[in-house]
């Protein structure tokens, strides 16, 4: 019953081919929507079929990732603004209530929205900003997936992809809240994963690595960006854990790179 968690690549396939029909029918849910990793994966997520639910703070860039996903032929998705630093536990119901009214159940869900906060010296560390992080890192996160369970186990095969840190392995100097955010993200992913082992939903963790991103460029502002991979470099590992030929793998920590 028990799977042994392993933070190594095995089992995932960087290399798996994206199909327009790769994840035809599912309807999936990614936080983050408007930027980065998850604007990314939004976009081929539709590109494959998926009827995906845009959720971000800024309004404008969900509009415009929705524009750029019915422009290329995709899936109408569906958009919901919210702030997960401020939202709380009737937000994520009433949201889950919604989805499973419109679509029925949720097939996927992509935890991808993190806040990254102020590098510092431990000394250093605001307590604001310490439980900014926490809340949109850790609490955010499962109090929106607690509400969206009802939903997910109305899946024939659900996914839960959570999204961590190479310093949510290894506790990294000047990292503070935001790796220790990451380490209780791997936790949570661990608990859920065990407790519905067996189960129709599967729970992994994908670490993105070094990638072109706004975020990586506030933690790393000297480094040349046009020597990381893309969010588009990523996405084969991200639709093959939404995709029904991962059925089976769970409790996992892959590396995106």
């Amino acid at each position: 019953m028990h799977n042994t968690q392993k933070n190594t690549q095995e089992n995932a396939p960087k290399d798996y081919a994206i199909k327009p029909d790769s994840l035809a029918g599912k309807t999936i849910l990614v936080t983050g929507a408007g930027d980065g990793i998850g604007r990314e994966a939004a976009k081929t997520f539709a590109h494959c079929g998926a009827t995906v639910i845009l959720l971000g703070r800024t309004v404008k860039k969900l509009e415009a990732v929705y524009d750029e996903i019915v422009a290329a032929g995709g899936p109408e998705p569906a958009i919901v603004p919210l702030d997960m630093k401020g939202a709380t536990k009737s937000h994520y119901q009433g949201m889950a209530a919604t989805i499973v009214e419109q679509f029925g159940h949720l097939d996927g869900l992509l935890q991808n929205a993190s806040l990254l906060g102020v590098l510092s010296p431990f000394e250093h560390i605001d307590h604001d900003s310490w439980n900014d992080i926490m809340q949109v890192n850790v609490t955010a996160q499962f109090m929106m997936t607690q509400a969206l369970m009802p939903a997910l186990k109305k899946a024939p095969h659900a996914s839960i992809v959570f999204t961590s840190s190479g310093v949510g392995r290894q506790g990294k100097a000047f990292w503070g809240p935001y790796a220790v955010s990451k380490f209780a993200t791997e936790g949570l992913a661990q608990v859920m994963a065990d407790e519905y082992d067996g189960t129709n939903l599967r729970v992994n963790v994908i670490n993105p690595g070094a990638t072109r991103t706004t975020m990586r460029s506030k933690a790393y502002p000297a480094e040349d960006p046009n020597k990381l991979k893309t969010p588009a470099d990523l996405m084969p590992l991200y639709v093959y854990l939404m995709a029904d030929d991962s059925i089976g793998v769970n409790n996992q920590s892959l590396n995106a790179q």
